[in-house]
């Protein structure tokens, strides 16, 4: 249990870091005030679009340094605890990335838009492909689970069959025209 509640407190942390980082990295759609309210001035911006890829690519990033991390911690003890730490941390760390990452804005705050002679203000950072929270997660999981299987067939005695040892002894090309012609 102390495993998997130090994988989701780290990785709870990492999500703050992580917020802040979204929050720097994301441009901001641009808005014109107007006595309707807010409205957004440019409907083709890329910036929506751009605001997920980097939560994407700071989350996916993070997710790949904390499965690599966890299984390298985990390696001589007790993994269970630690994937699924990872998993739950992995969500509460995207989760909390979101909410931080919406709240403080400190990302750039000139924005650009086509056609508007109005005045633009930059508008609030929003995710809006919620699909990405789970990018965090999955890629840590999945690293984990992908390095085990690659130590486990690495150590597997299925790998070396008889023991690493042929019963036959080292074979030569005339040994095996022979042992092809006994069949």
């Amino acid at each position: 249990m102390r495993d998997f509640v130090i994988t989701v407190l780290v990785l709870a942390v990492a999500g703050v870091v992580a917020g802040i980082l979204w929050s720097l990295a994301a441009p901001r759609p641009p808005y014109v005030a107007t006595s309707d309210g807010p409205l957004l001035a440019d409907p083709s911006t890329q910036a929506l679009i751009a605001a997920d890829g980097w939560f994407a690519v700071i989350t996916g990033v993070l997710g790949l340094l904390c499965g690599a991390v966890g299984y390298s911690v985990s390696r001589g003890g007790r993994p269970l605890p630690v994937v699924v730490g990872l998993a739950a941390g992995g969500l509460a760390g995207a989760y909390l990335a979101l909410v931080i990452g919406e709240t403080v804005n400190l990302g750039a705050v000139s924005v650009t838009a086509s056609g508007t002679s109005r005045p633009l203000i930059a508008g609030p950072l929003v995710l809006t492909a919620r699909g990405v929270l789970f990018a965090w997660p999955t890629l840590a999981a999945g690293l984990f689970f992908a390095l085990e299987g690659i130590a486990g067939y690495r150590d597997s005695p299925l790998r070396r069959p008889f023991g690493g040892n042929d019963p036959y002894g080292p074979l030569s090309s005339y040994d095996i025209s022979d042992r092809l012609g006994d069949r």
